[in-house]
């Protein structure tokens, strides 16, 4: 085989259901051999959309995402998309062109060291200098990519690579001598943490993204409900324990929920299960949870005692590492800490004001869970949207809520949304998007048209970067630099963007709907929104609807960065 057939085969052998990218001249000879196979290839306007739309159908799918793009500025396009993947733990190969070997280091046209470039932003990466070597690489990344804890993996194949012709075989299986993860506890430490539960009496089960990358979401529930402990959850391990439960806490940390960072505040025991304790979860690291012992459990060492001390760490694959707590463990109640967690939830719900006659982002994302039974697929994109998604829409399954949750990148959501549609095509799939993020990637609405991706789109447009705006009007005395989107040339130097002449918002995202032949509504009053929203849901294809929200609304409750879980702005009283 050529080397570009070999990777069309070795993307064969690995079950690859759905390819992203965008192709050029480095990459010519792989497409010409796409041509005739039988691989399903999404052509995106943009490589940042193909690499967010493979991590989208990586989490939706649970398998590896796969994203292709030609060398220098293709493969540069990749690199906020596999930041993205790298920072949440998210299986994704990526295949980019490189110049002809005998021209690396010689600035050749759209030549650039993607590999050097990638290099901390990817779980491994290679440059393929040796045909005979590509076999062995290619399935190496999908084995590195998928295994232990999981991330992107590039492979940067030179043109001439991709013309030679090789007699090596594509390996039915692998063993790298110098990865192995380790994915069954240690049982001395397993039993050391099934005392500790035994002997305390407010614990607390802390789950992150691993429980929902090891498949982990049932063990988490059984250990639950074994011993009485509630569930509190990340960002990325929203949907790893039904929201609905009596025991879930829903969401900690920042703009996590009152009652989830009080719990966490008095809990004398916390179980981490496949967490990082990332600053937005902990806040002040040294008064978070000042009363507990920490177990934490992750399948990547790195992760333990890096950001907090703990009492026992257990290194190993999640699933297994709680089954085995499952088996040993007595059960236990909790029935003073349990009334305590429903006091708690009882004086300190979340909660909006709606009672201005405006559009609350809030009763939007009620207005969506409602309509889908909680049971859709939710991306989304950075900010304000994503954190009223988060506190609102009770998520019930892992894998049903995408959002770049480490590195924050606006613009995610829609691709991400794409690519879940084509890995789940039974399923509805909504991105819940800002108006500042959703032009990031506007561009795929022309891939969701042109493939008929049923994608909905609802903007809460507050007409401003939002998040940045509510910092500014808690932290920096309401000087809002850059953040109205209303802004041109006519306005004055410093304005609140609360004015009576304000300039028409731009773009007009019914209008901009309807130039890429997708569907567009726009709703400025609650009484619409949900007529609006189920017209929508039975609209075929890719629609947009645009929510008119408070400009003023905020996200709470919020712990200001640097203090403790306790010390939070709740809004409203």
């Amino acid at each position: 085989m050529t080397g570009a057939q070999m990777i069309v085969h070795a993307l064969q052998q690995e079950g690859v259901r759905a390819l992203f990218g965008f192709p050029g001249g480095a990459v010519i000879d792989l497409f010409d051999q796409l041509y005739d196979a039988k691989l399903p290839f999404y052509l995106t306007r943009h490589e940042q959309g193909a690499v967010h739309a493979a991590d989208g159908f990586a989490r939706a799918s649970g398998e590896v995402g796969v994203c292709i793009a030609t060398s220098g500025p293709g493969a540069t396009n990749l690199v906020t998309g596999l930041a993205t993947a790298h920072m949440d733990s998210v299986p994704v190969v990526a295949i980019t062109g490189q110049v002809a070997t005998h021209l690396i280091g010689n600035d050749a046209f759209q030549e650039a060291d993607i590999v050097g470039i990638s290099r901390p932003i990817t779980k491994h990466n290679y440059l393929v200098r040796d045909v005979d070597e590509l076999p062995r690489i290619l399935k190496s990344a999908f084995y590195i990519a998928r295994t232990g804890r999981p991330g992107p993996v590039l492979i940067d194949v030179p043109k001439d690579v991709q013309q030679a012709r090789t007699k090596k075989e594509y390996p039915s299986s692998l063993d790298i001598r110098s990865y192995k993860p380790k994915m069954n506890g240690h049982l001395p430490q397993i039993q050391k943490a099934v005392k500790a539960i035994e002997s305390h009496k407010k614990i607390v089960i802390f789950a992150g993204g691993g429980v929902v990358a090891s498949g982990a979401s049932e063990e988490l529930r059984e250990l639950s409900k074994k011993i009485n402990a509630p569930v509190t959850t990340s960002l990325m391990g929203l949907g790893t324990f039904p929201e609905t439960d009596d025991l879930a806490l829903k969401m900690l940390g920042m703009h996590g929920t009152e009652f989830a960072n009080y719990a966490i505040q008095e809990a004398d025991l916390l179980i981490a299960v496949g967490v990082r304790f990332d600053d937005r979860v902990t806040g002040k690291v040294d008064k978070f949870a000042p009363n507990a012992k920490i177990i934490h459990i992750d399948i990547d060492p790195t992760t333990i005692r890096k950001n907090v001390e703990v009492f026992i760490p257990m290194v190993g694959d999640v699933k297994r590492v709680l089954r085995e707590m499952i088996n040993l463990v007595e059960p236990k109640d909790q029935p003073e800490w349990r009334q305590q967690i429903m006091d708690w939830k009882r004086n300190h719900p979340l909660r909006y004001d709606n009672s201005n006659g405006r559009i609350q982002p809030q009763y939007v994302i009620e207005q969506v869970a409602d309509l889908t039974d909680h049971n859709a697929i939710i991306a989304t994109e950075v900010g304000q949207n994503q954190m009223w998604t988060a506190q609102y829409f009770n998520f019930k399954r892992p894998r049903a809520f995408l959002s770049s949750g480490g590195l924050g990148t606006m613009g995610y959501g829609f691709p991400a949304a794409i690519g879940a549609a084509i890995a789940c095509p039974d399923q509805t799939v909504i991105d819940i998007a800002g108006d500042g993020s959703i032009q990031m990637n506007i561009q795929e609405l022309a891939t969701a048209v042109t493939y008929n991706i049923p994608v909905k789109i609802i903007i809460l447009n507050n007409q401003s970067l939002g998040m940045v705006r509510q910092w500014q009007a808690m932290f920096y005395n309401r000087r809002f630099s850059q953040t109205c989107l209303r802004k041109n040339v006519s306005c004055p130097p410093h304005c609140d963007g609360s004015g009576d002449n304000c300039p028409t918002y731009v773009p007009n995202f019914t209008k901009l709907a309807e130039a890429y032949g997708a569907a567009g509504f726009l709703v400025t009053e609650p009484k619409e929104v949900r007529p609006t929203l189920e017209k929508a849901m039975n609209t075929p294809g890719p629609v947009i609807v645009e929510c008119r929200i408070l400009e003023e609304e905020n996200v709470y409750p919020m712990v200001p960065s640097g203090e403790p879980l306790n010390n939070m702005i709740r809004g409203m009283a």
